[in-house]
């Protein structure tokens, strides 16, 4: 598969997926094989490029998601979209790729008539790469808070 294929995720990527989640377990949170499926399902966009080149995955206010970040969210907002995880693997860094899955997620909630995109971005352990890249597309800090395993999150907004 090329770098132009940008697709929902099929069950033959999700032994890639898991991998290339589980490498960055700091940033992202650490997943078993039914913890991933159980995202995905729960999910309101999840894409990928390639064979798993990169992945995106997020969740709107109806989603079924326990996660502390996206409560955080959603005791806050009546309405938004709200990327989990996006991940690129190292060597294909540079290349694009995020702000490509970035711009679907953009675009999807826009069609489904969202106004707000969020995330949160670790504070502690600090993330400067994902801070750089989300200030340049234009999120700012909406708040901070405890993420899980005593992880200090930034949580980040941008209209649409």
């Amino acid at each position: 598969m090329s770098l132009d294929d940008l697709r929902a995720p099929a069950d033959r990527d999700l032994p890639a997926l898991l991998a290339l989640n589980n490498a960055h377990a700091a940033e992202l949170s650490l997943l078993d094989h039914h913890a991933l499926q159980r995202l995905l399902a729960a999910s309101c966009r999840a894409r990928v490029i390639g064979s798993v080149a990169a992945f995106i995955v997020a969740f709107d206010e109806t989603s079924d998601y326990a996660s502390p970040n996206y409560r955080w969210f959603r005791s806050r907002h009546r309405r938004f979209v709200y990327v989990d995880r996006v991940c690129v693997s190292p060597e294909m860094r540079g290349r694009g790729l995020a702000r490509r899955l970035y711009d679907d997620v953009f675009a999807a909630a826009r069609a489904a008539g969202h106004k707000r995109i969020v995330c949160e971005v670790n504070r502690d352990p600090p993330n400067p790469g994902s801070d750089a890249f989300h200030a340049a597309l234009g999120f700012a800090e909406a708040g901070t808070g405890a993420g899980g395993g005593g992880r200090v999150v930034r949580y980040l907004e941008r209209a649409l």
